[in-house]
C-alpha cells in the first residue's frame, strides 16, 4: 500500500507570532545598508573623534593589509598574532596607564573574556543593572554566582560583596551607553578594596573621550594601573576601527591568554583593523584636544535640546540620550530625522534596561558649530507630540 509522507511541520511557525508581537509593540529592527558616501549628517555612529575616515587611519589599514594580508589567518595562539598586534597592545597599555593589554576580535569578546576568565564556580560577580549586554552575557557564561545591583548603587555593591566568602568581582561600564551617564568608579573601587574584590570596568565609551587626552575613565579616576583593576574596551568607537582589548596587570593578561575561550578559540583581529586602530591611537596621542572637543559638543547638544523643552540625560562623556514618548514614536522620530538629512540612533526595548525609548546622539569631535545648530533644528522640528514639556 502506497504510504503518503506526513504533512511537513513548520518548526519555525512560532517565529510568525513573535514577529507580529514585535510589530504591534513597535520593536521591529531592520538592516539598512548605507552607501560609502552618505549625504546624512552622522549623529548615530560611535565615531566619537571622527577618525574612521581620517587619512592616517585609512593609510594604517591599507599598509597593514598590504603587508599582512586580508585576514589574521588563525587564532592568536596559532598564526593570528602579528608584530602589529603586539605593537598595538604595548602602545594601548602605555597610553591608558596599564601594565599590559590583550587585543581581541571585538569589544564583546573582550568582555566575555574578562568576566568568564576572572570568575567561575564559587566566585561572586556583582554587576551593575545598567551594564552592556556583553557584560550580562559574560555573567551568564561565567558559572559564577551573580548579584545584580541597582544602577550606580555603591552601597548595594558593598553590601553584596560583604556577604560573600571567596573570590569576588565587581563589573561595570564606565559610561553607560543608554543615557551616557558615568559609573561611580571611585565608590566602586573603594568597595572593592574594602571587600577584597577585583574591579572590571568596560571603558568602551570612555576611551578617547574622558581622562587626560582621552586616556579613559579609569585614568581620569586615578585607577589605571592599580593592582586590582582591569579594563576592557573597544577599538570601534573613538579609535574608528574594530576589535576589543583587555588591559590590566601582566599576570591577568597571561591568565586570559591561557583560559579565556573568546580569545583562545577566535580568529585574531584582522591586520587592517589592527593597523587602523594603531594609527588612530598614535593620532590621538598627538592631538589630545579631540577628547575635550567631543565632550564640548555633547554639552552643546544637551544644553540646546533641553532649553527647547526636550528631556535628555546630562552627558558625562559623548552620548546624548533624548527621551521619546514611546517605542513607536522613537522609531518615527528617527525616521523623520533621517528624511531631513540627519542620522540618529534609536534605542528601544530590549536595548534599554528601563524600558524607556530614546534617540541616542553621538557627539562627534569633528562636528562644526553650524552642523550642531542644524542637527538641533532637525531634532526639534521632527519631535513627536509628547516629547517636549512645552
Amino acid at each position: 500500500m502506497l504510504q503518503h509522507p506526513p504533512e511537513p511541520v513548520d518548526v519555525f511557525g512560532w517565529i510568525d507570532e513573535a514577529e507580529r508581537a514585535r510589530e504591534r509593540a513597535g520593536l521591529v529592527r531592520t538592516l539598512r545598508p548605507r552607501p560609502a558616501s552618505s549625504p546624512l549628517m552622522d549623529l548615530a555612529s560611535n565615531d566619537y573623534l571622527g577618525l574612521t575616515r581620517h587619512p592616517e587611519v585609512i593609510a594604517g589599514a591599507v599598509r597593514a593589509a598590504e603587508r599582512w594580508g586580508g585576514g589574521a589567518t588563525g587564532s592568536r595562539l596559532v598564526t593570528g598574532t602579528t608584530e602589529l598586534h603586539a605593537a598595538l597592545e604595548r602602545e594601548l597599555a602605555a597610553f591608558c596607564g596599564f601594565e599590559a593589554a590583550l587585543v581581541l576580535s571585538s569589544g564583546y569578546a573582550a568582555n566575555l573574556a574578562a568576566v568568564t576568565a576572572l570568575s567561575g564556580r564559587g566566585t561572586l560577580v556583582v554587576s551593575d543593572a545598567g551594564n552592556h549586554a556583553s557584560i550580562v552575557d559574560g555573567c551568564r557564561l561565567s558559572r559564577a554566582d551573580i548579584g545584580v545591583i541597582a544602577h550606580g548603587d555603591v552601597d548595594a555593591a558593598r553590601k553584596t560583596l560583604a556577604g560573600h566568602e571567596g573570590r569576588s568581582v565587581l563589573v561595570s561600564d564606565s559610561v553607560f551607553s543608554v543615557d551616557g551617564d558615568a559609573a561611580p568608579l571611585a565608590g566602586y573601587a573603594m568597595a572593592c578594596r574594602d571587600e577584597g574584590a577585583a574591579l572590571v570596568v568596560d571603558d568602551a565609551h570612555g576611551l578617547g573621550v574622558l581622562g587626560e587626552g582621552g586616556r579613559g575613565a579609569l585614568h581620569a579616576a586615578g585607577l589605571a594601573g592599580t593592582p586590582g583593576v582591569v579594563a576592557t574596551m573597544t577599538l570601534s568607537k573613538s579609535l574608528g576601527s574594530q576589535g576589543g582589548a583587555v588591559l590590566g596587570p601582566a599576570k591577568v593578561i597571561r591568565h586570559l591568554v591561557n583560559t579565556a575561550r573568546s580569545f583562545i578559540f577566535d580568529t585574531g583581529l584582522a591586520p587592517a583593523a589592527t593597523g587602523a586602530a594603531l594609527a588612530a591611537l598614535r593620532l590621538l596621542g598627538r592631538e589630545p584636544e579631540r577628547a575635550a572637543r567631543a565632550r564640548e559638543v555633547a554639552a552643546l547638544l544637551y544644553g540646546r535640546l533641553t532649553a527647547s523643552g526636550l528631556t535628555a540625560a546630562r552627558p558625562d562623556a559623548a552620548v546624548v540620550s533624548v527621551r521619546a514618548p514611546s517605542a513607536s514614536a522613537a522609531l518615527r522620530w528617527a525616521a523623520d530625522c533621517r528624511e531631513a538629512g540627519l542620522s540618529v540612533g534609536c534605542f528601544r526595548p530590549p536595548s534599554v534596561p528601563d524600558g524607556i525609548s530614546r534617540l541616542r546622539l553621538t557627539a562627534r569631535a569633528d562636528l562644526t558649530g553650524d552642523e550642531i545648530s542644524r542637527a538641533v533644528a532637525v531634532i526639534l522640528r521632527t519631535a513627536p507630540a509628547g516629547a517636549t514639556d512645552r
